[in-house]
């Protein structure tokens, strides 16, 4: 059945950002399982002729090289998933390339680490790669840089990853493809549960509904793929969840089928710059808010200011991004601080006209001003 909201979801689409997670490209025995791998590459060369690109962030490089270093289940030590990274990815590239090469596309490497998005000149040169890469008509192949991230500094998984990728590429749809069919609105072990179709207002809320189990090949539960999902859709992206294993999943995603679920973009499109303080720069503090401030932010569309401010978490200079929260702790907003946290503490809940006497100089009246600040987990 085709449904009219999807087919014009896709139809705004210029980039279609493809996640494939290890359950859907590797069989029982953790081996990279090649003919879905073909059948996807077709799939995804019948979405470039509709003059689309495509963006392919593929897991799988650990699984492969499981095989390869002749483990039979993931290891929990990082040197032995780095060493499986690094022996699977030129396996798992190799085999896209050869796959994506047999309908007369090219392909790329790149390999990241949460540092490239945190890093707001690095973020601009992974952006200025991709988008010359498309423009080239190549497809790049992203990975997370497992052979060299660590605990610290690890994305965590592909599909935070896929939803980072979203935000620097023109007009996405983010499509996560699955061992799931979608969300469902009950768990998986009720025979009455059945998959969400569409969800117009994506929230934070969702994860009332999961329980957050990781696949066997992967890292990445429905809990953190709620997670990424949510984010996507504040920065004004749709994303589409759907299992991987179905046949002609991508067909039907392009013809505007009813296939797993559809998470609809909330509000118009976020600038990029701002997509890169809501999604990819690290938060050095955390400000707690009254409800005042917590309404003029979230529904008032004004600044904060340094009289609803209640409680700062965190040592950082001006500029820093920070998480605006509620009197309950829940992250509302991120933004740039324009005062250190010491001054922040100074000054909080105070009025605007004793910032003077507080802290000797006044150059700014807002904490974080309306431009530097985004609404984060449905807050639109």
């Amino acid at each position: 059945m085709h449904n009219t909201v999807r087919q014009e979801v896709f139809a705004l689409a210029r980039t279609i950002v493809v996640k494939i997670g290890s359950s859907v490209l590797t069989r029982d025995d953790d081996r990279l399982d090649e003919e879905q791998i073909r059948q996807l590459s077709q799939q995804i060369d019948r979405l470039k002729q509709t003059g689309r690109q495509v963006v392919l962030v593929s897991s799988g490089a650990v699984a492969a090289g499981l095989g390869i270093l002749g483990l039979s289940r993931r290891p929990q030590s990082l040197a032995v998933l780095q060493a499986a990274a690094a022996a699977g990815q030129p396996r798992l590239m190799n085999v896209w390339s050869h796959a994506l090469g047999e309908s007369g596309h090219g392909v790329a490497q790149l390999l990241l680490t949460v540092n490239d998005f945190r890093n707001r000149s690095r973020y601009i040169n992974v952006r200025n790669t991709i988008r010359t890469l498309l423009k080239r008509d190549i497809v790049p192949v992203i990975n997370e840089n497992d052979t060299v991230s660590t605990e610290e500094i690890t994305v965590g998984d592909n599909d935070r990853l896929a939803a980072m990728i979203a935000t620097l590429v023109p007009d996405p749809l983010l499509v996560i493809l699955s061992s799931t069919d979608g969300l469902l609105n009950g768990p998986p072990s009720q025979p009455d549960s059945r998959t969400i179709s569409l969800v117009e207002r994506p929230t934070a809320a969702l994860q009332s509904l999961v329980a957050d189990e990781h696949s066997r090949h992967g890292t990445g539960g429905m809990k953190t793929k709620l997670e990424a999902i949510v984010s996507a859709c504040d920065m004004g992206e749709s994303v589409i969840l759907a299992g991987g294993r179905r046949p002609n999943v991508l067909d039907d995603v392009r013809i505007g089928r009813e296939v797993g679920t559809l998470f609809l973009a909330a509000g118009g499109t976020v600038p990029a710059w701002k997509k890169w303080i809501g999604y990819a720069a690290q938060p050095a503090g955390r400000l707690r808010l009254d409800a005042g401030a917590v309404r003029a932010v979230c529904q008032e569309g004004r600044s904060l200011l340094a009289v609803g401010i209640r409680e700062v978490e965190g040592d950082f200079e001006p500029g820093a991004s920070v998480t605006l929260c509620d009197e309950q702790g829940r992250g509302i907003a991120r933004g740039l601080a324009n005062y250190s946290s010491d001054d922040i503490r100074r000054i909080a809940g105070a009025h605007s006209r004793r910032l003077p006497e507080l802290l000797g100089h006044v150059p700014y009246e807002e904490v974080v001003h309306r431009d530097n600040l985004v609404l984060t987990g449905g807050n639109k």
